[in-house]
């Protein structure tokens, strides 16, 4: 992938086309060469997706209140929060 199209590359377009991938894939009219050409490209949407995802997991906070009764930002801690 040139570097140009990562710079303009979103979560939604890689996941979109990742898709369009998959169904390809899974409607098995692709040729040999073709079809092992397409699963490198959908290996390289679906970690690109994950890294985005991860990064904003890694954003994600909670409002609470502080014991001084302000609001304050938290890191979300998923384990034992009920969202």
């Amino acid at each position: 992938m040139k570097q140009e199209d990562l710079k303009n590359l979103t979560f939604e377009t890689a996941l979109q086309k990742l898709e369009q991938i998959v169904q390809s894939l899974e409607a098995g009219q692709i040729k040999l060469d073709d079809a092992v050409e397409a699963y490198e490209k959908a290996m390289f949407y679906k970690k690109f997706c994950e890294e985005k995802l991860n990064a904003a997991s890694l954003k994600i906070e909670k409002i609470e209140n502080n014991q001084a009764g302000k609001l304050e930002l938290k890191p979300f801690d998923q384990e034992g929060e009920n969202a």
